[in-house]
């Protein structure tokens, strides 16, 4: 069954082009205009992924970002003109798994949405439940837990905390990360890293500001540390 991508764009222009393209590479596709409409039609139709511009009238993306998370785990690729990186930042730290500048090709957009959907449906390789000190995470279900209580990641935080747990002591740098989640390290994309990791620490750690799991490796990356 085809994957429905809800579009959440103010530009008619841009909402036709990335129509096209994704019912071309076989998804179903629906479309908003604005903040609202955009809330509701997540919340009757579900759809599997959502690509979401910032600049909306109304309620703006980002505020939409910040209602959905509170009540889903549906992946969002932002769309944005923002250039500047804090905007991103924001962004990503609401709970967006990746992000889009305009202008982009429609070409790599289609790309980042296959890609966050195959992540989205597990496919992670042959364990199934990784175990390390208080936290549990399930790769089949995409679930984790810390100390037998459930922890709500995005995909995107999900991938990224499997991968750095699956190998512990393993140093990470930032492009090693973005491959292993995203399938391809993006010029530009490394720093989006910091922004899940500092969600993933804030959501698992005992206290973000002294972590016990994920360790940063000052002008290298990061590793998870069991223990």
């Amino acid at each position: 069954m085809a994957h429905t991508i809800l579009i959440v764009d103010d530009e008619a222009r841009i909402v036709k082009l990335v129509r096209d393209y994704l019912e071309r590479a076989g998804f179903e596709v629906l479309a908003a205009h604005d903040g609202e409409a955009a809330l509701t039609l997540a919340r009757v139709e579900q759809p599997d992924l959502i690509v979401l511009d910032l600049m909306l009238p109304g309620v703006d993306g980002l505020d939409v970002c910040r209602r959905l998370r509170q009540e889903s785990g549906v992946p969002i690729i932002m769309l944005t003109a923002r250039v500047e990186e804090a905007d991103r930042i924001v962004g990503l730290e609401l709970g967006a798994d990746d992000y889009v500048t305009k202008p982009f090709s429609p070409g790599e957009l289609v790309a980042r949405v296959r890609a966050t959907l195959r992540r989205v449906h597990g496919e992670m390789g042959p364990a199934t439940v990784i175990r390390t000190g208080d936290l549990e995470l399930d790769t089949a279900a995409l679930t984790a837990t810390v100390a037998s209580e459930p922890v709500d990641l995005t995909p995107t935080e999900f991938h990224l905390l499997a991968t750095l747990a699956r190998q512990p002591g393993r140093i990470f740098s930032r492009e090693q990360l973005l491959e292993a989640v995203h399938g391809v390290a993006f010029d530009g994309y490394d720093r989006s890293v910091d922004s899940h990791i500092k969600n993933l620490r804030r959501k698992i750690e005992p206290d973000p500001r002294k972590p016990r799991y994920i360790h940063t490796v000052y002008g290298v990356g990061y590793r998870f540390v069991d223990r």
